[in-house]
Parts: structure tokens; sequence; C-alpha cells
């Protein structure tokens, strides 16, 4: 099991201080992992293999010129996603690095943004180095505003000698 799915279990299941403090000091360590995803305050809600889910909050600190989370803001949130996914999925003699991100912005993010990826099991295990993953932002009323795709390449890791 990888570092970030053991914390993850680990930090959303603590008995003592309950799983929703748990999951913000996931959600804070994760981001010192890739500074940048702490500028979107990310607050996961699950990661599990195949599958990562994480909200973040409507701020003035994320804001654009409208007053609506900014674009870059939603492809943070995508890309925080998608690293936990990966993370909690890829098997441990393969390692991931992200190829490119294509996303379009059906509607305005005028609220909290649900951010979710999404891969199919097998996808990290076949001879393919090209795994794309499934990515959406949805504000709180269900109307999706970001959606796309984010193509990684997974490689076997390197031997040591």
């Amino acid at each position: 099991m990888s570092q970030v799915l053991s914390l993850w279990r680990t930090a959303s299941g603590l008995p003592v201080v309950g799983d929703r403090l748990g999951k913000r000091v996931f959600s804070l360590l994760f981001s010192q992992k890739a500074p940048y995803f702490a500028t979107i305050r990310p607050r996961f809600v699950e990661i599990r293999p195949d599958y990562a889910e994480l909200v973040i909050p409507k701020r003035r600190g994320v804001h654009n010129h409208l007053g609506t989370v900014h674009a870059i803001a939603l492809c943070n949130g995508l890309e925080a996603a998608m690293g936990a996914l990966a993370e909690a999925t890829i098997p441990a003699d393969k390692r991931w690095i992200p190829q490119g991100m294509e996303v379009t912005y059906p509607a305005k993010a005028t609220s909290d943004i649900t951010c979710t990826a999404e891969t199919d099991p097998g996808q990290w295990t076949g001879d393919d180095p090209h795994v794309p993953v499934r990515v959406r932002g949805v504000r709180d009323d269900g109307t999706v505003v970001i959606e796309g795709v984010i193509r990684l390449w997974v490689t076997p890791k390197p031997t040591k000698k």
C-alpha cells in the first residue's frame, strides 16, 4: 500500500479525533508534499485506488475578477485529486508523471467546488504507459464547472544496482 493511501486510511479513521479532523490533518500534510496545492486549501473527502475526491472552498484567495473560483485554482484542485489517486493506485514497481491536461469550463464556479479524479481498474497494470485520468469539478448544486483529462506517463521504476 502506498504511503499516501496508508496515511489517508490512518488519518480518516482516527477514533480519538474523529474522521473530520483526521481528514483535515491529512489535507494539510498532503499540501506540504507539493506546496502549491496549499494555495487552494484542499479538503480531501475520499481516497481509494482509482478514485480521489476533494473540495476547494470558495474564498477570496481563489477568486478571479468575477468573484468566482479562478480557472487555475480549479486546475490545481483537479491536479491534487489526480495526484492522490495516482499515489493510491500505482503499483509499487511503477512511477508516474503528468504529460498534459485538457479541460473545459462549462459553467461559473460560484460555490465550493468538489473535484474528482477517476481511472478504471487495470489501466495501471497494462503495458500501455499512457494513463488518462478523468477529472471533474462540480458546484454545490451539481453543475459541472470544469471537466477533462489529465494524461499520465506511467513507466517501470528503474532497478537499483
